[in-house]
């Protein structure tokens, strides 16, 4: 704890402000994305799920790099080594969480808690879907961020975890809305 309030402020201060804006094109993304909400209203009860697993994947992966780094595991030149690690990891991850994003869609309509519609095995499809390439994306932003910013002469540990949150909320719902475009196109959509 050897810097000033002032240098504190202008460490994190200008990240901060930048991903705030950056922030913003998560909603011209789901302004984009406004004629497929009205239509499936549903879809919106996932975003805080779907976002949040995309930035938890990707703030996983973040920290678990800049440990590596700070204690000399990895070095810039390893890059290659963990995409072709995080790979498989971010899709078992998001197969994992897709399964239990289906099934929980697949109990509350079965036992009547929340009824998604007469399409409702499709909404869960989707959900299901999306999970598995946003927490694979997350995995791999997360994962290639704090190669990237260190190279940049940054330091990864003041920006990587919000920069990912930042870039995962944004492509997150991209991802999402395509996969519920692709799945729901002709029966809801």
């Amino acid at each position: 704890m050897q810097i000033n309030f002032l240098g504190m402020m202008k460490k994190r201060g200008g990240w901060l402000a930048l991903l705030f804006i950056g922030e913003m094109l998560t909603a011209s993304a789901m302004q984009y994305f406004e004629t497929e909400l009205e239509k499936v209203i549903a879809l919106t009860l996932f975003i805080p799920l779907i976002m949040s697993s995309g930035g938890n994947s990707g703030s996983q992966a973040t920290s678990l790099i800049i440990r590596a780094l700070a204690l000399r595991e990895l070095t810039l030149k390893d890059w290659w080594k963990v995409i072709i690690r995080e790979i498989p990891t971010g899709i078992s991850l998001g197969i994992l969480l897709g399964i239990i994003g289906i099934t929980r869609i697949t109990v509350w309509q079965q036992l009547g808690i929340y009824n998604y519609g007469e399409y409702w095995f499709f909404i869960a499809i989707t959900v299901g879907a999306a999970l598995v390439g946003i927490v694979t994306f997350g995995s791999l932003a997360g994962s290639m961020l704090p190669f990237i910013l260190k190279r940049l002469k940054f330091d990864p540990a003041s920006a990587s975890a919000p920069f990912v949150a930042t870039l995962v909320d944004v492509t997150g719902i991209i991802i999402y809305f395509s996969v519920a475009s692709f799945i729901l196109s002709g029966i809801l959509l």
